[in-house]
């Protein structure tokens, strides 16, 4: 059965696409049209610009198209939605706004104390892990399956510790690139070591673990956080097998695998670009050195 059937307003979120039209206007009036209110402010970069749309695009991509929807009907597409929302979406985010309006944010006094605690890497890899690991424990994923407060806050909450997560690696302000390159690949180890035993639980369980994914009833009810009620009251849906021909055990072994795969591939690009900077650095300090001999040699003679 097609997907069509649950409307307009469930496939593509109108509200949600409007909600990002009005992030982005905003996003372009701090920083180009009201940007001398800020200290230190500087022109806005193209290439923090493209970052910034980019993650406008991906993220309603993942939580405004059928993604969305699909995420609900198939646990594979809400560990792909999962994985992109806190994996890929904040370092391109964190690299979309400019420094010094990162700086703005940051020393704003209720903010300041918290983002210095959170973003400390040992703690900012266990809260985010453990965050995720909870929000997979079976009883509290489907809690939040079926109701729409839970969910949407708890979501929000992830993406902000995924933020947490990131900043370590991917900020550049001054006083707050506080890992060097070793440390940084000692992080990423460490960080994919703490989802590893969420992914391995569902991974390898030989039942199905949720029921907002294999009982009828939980299901149409979590349904109902994405597709209007008068829409749900009149279809007549037995289950999500309506919509997959893959059985449920193997949509969520799936699940846990595609999570941590699109961990993986991150990670790896990440840590190709640490090497990269730290290779490049060697380079500058190297030719540095050679210079100076030089120049010393030739005061000599």
């Amino acid at each position: 059965m097609s997907i069509s059937i649950f409307g307009f307003q469930a496939l593509w979120s109108p509200y949600f696409m409007m909600a990002i039209l009005l992030i982005t206007a905003f996003y372009l009036l701090l920083t180009i049209k009201w940007r001398e209110y800020f200290p230190n402010s500087k022109p806005l970069a193209k290439k923090e610009l493209l970052y910034f749309i980019s993650a406008m695009v991906l993220l309603y991509c993942i939580k405004g198209s059928p993604i969305d929807l699909m995420s609900h009907i198939m646990f594979s597409y809400h560990m792909v939605q999962m994985a992109i929302l806190c994996l890929v979406l904040p370092p391109i985010l964190i690299k979309g706004i400019p420094a010094w309006l990162w700086e703005y944010i940051i020393e704003l006094p209720v903010i300041r104390p918290i983002f210095s605690l959170m973003t400390k890497p040992l703690i900012a890899a266990i809260a985010f892990n453990g965050l995720f690991s909870f929000y997979h424990i079976p009883d509290i994923l489907d809690k939040m399956n079926m109701s729409e407060t839970l969910h949407g806050l708890y979501t929000v909450a992830l993406f902000v510790f995924a933020l947490f997560m990131w900043w370590p690696l991917m900020n550049h302000l001054p006083g707050n690139s506080n890992l060097s390159g070793l440390r940084k690949v000692a992080y990423l180890f460490a960080d994919a070591a703490l989802l590893t035993p969420a992914c391995g639980l569902i991974i390898f369980s030989g039942h199905p673990l949720y029921n907002t994914y294999s009982d009828p009833s939980s299901w149409l009810q979590s349904m109902q956080l994405c597709v209007p009620t008068n829409t749900l009251n009149g279809l007549e849906l037995s289950g999500p097998e309506l919509f997959s021909h893959m059985p449920v055990i193997e949509d969520q072994q799936l699940g846990g695998v595609l999570m941590k795969m699109i961990q993986e591939i991150v990670y790896g690009i990440v840590l190709a670009r640490i090497f990269f900077d730290w290779y490049r650095k060697e380079q500058l300090e190297a030719d540095q050195i050679t210079e100076a001999s030089l120049r010393e040699h030739q005061s000599k003679w």
